[in-house]
């Protein structure tokens, strides 16, 4: 099972790792920077480098037994197992992805309602929900999360065991994604005083870093469903 570096430090940009396996698409290592496609976050992105030779990463999976393919481009050269290799983040998508996870876990604690899905984007983001009522206006939504961002709240992960996460099913605020368990903990991101859920996906460490954002559309997606789309303003 790989060593996933980035749920250690979010921050992460390089780090060194050996090669433990390839195929016809990408390389495993033993340690990663880079996040897997999951939980509505798309898969890191950026470079391999060994002596001599170098390749990019175009995505990043999960893989059985725990591991991450990191997918290479097309006719990119694959080092070798058991190559030392130096692996570096696109870190500017990164870090919007990271802004946008964490501002998104926000529009979730000011939107009351079920949640049946969402993405993560590097320009823009959305979460669904299933709402009864009156649908909140993407000006209210603008206005209210950019309020909690601006106080600069701290944001943190935390761990609970399988059995009080089994006990606790509002922390499970997607309908659609379950949290990975069977490894005898589940992560929780925690926002201080604005939200608490599971996720496994990669966060800022304030919400100040995420700055403004804008709810540029409220969508009709079925009699109950509305999706709220955001962007970084």
């Amino acid at each position: 099972m790989v060593e996933e570096l980035f749920r250690q430090d979010a921050y992460l940009k390089e780090a060194d790792a050996i090669v433990t396996a390839q195929d016809e698409r990408g390389v495993r290592l033993d340690r990663t920077i880079f996040y897997p496609t999951g939980g509505g976050q798309p898969g890191d992105t950026g470079l391999l480098r060994w002596d001599g030779g170098e390749a990019k990463i175009v995505d990043s999976l999960k893989a059985d037994g725990g591991d991450v393919l990191h997918v290479l481009a097309p006719d990119a050269p694959k080092p070798a197992v058991g190559t030392k290799v130096h692996a570096s983040l696109d870190w500017e998508r990164r870090y919007k992805h990271m802004r946008m996870h964490t501002a998104m876990h926000v529009m979730s604690s000011i939107i009351k309602g079920s949640v049946t899905g969402g993405q993560v984007g590097a320009d823009k983001s959305r979460l669904d929900f299933n709402l009864e009522g009156d649908v909140p206006t993407k000006e209210w939504v603008t206005e209210e999360m950019n309020r909690i961002l601006a106080t600069d709240h701290p944001v943190v992960a935390q761990w609970i065991t399988d059995e009080e996460m089994n006990a606790r099913p509002e922390l499970v605020k997607t309908m659609s994604v379950r949290p990975p368990m069977g490894a005898g903990r589940v992560r929780l991101l925690a926002i201080d005083g604005v939200d608490l859920q599971a996720c496994g996906g990669t966060h800022v460490a304030k919400t100040a870093e995420i700055g403004r954002v804008e709810c540029t559309k409220v969508e009709n997606k079925g009699k109950m469903n509305r999706r709220f789309i955001i962007a970084l303003a």
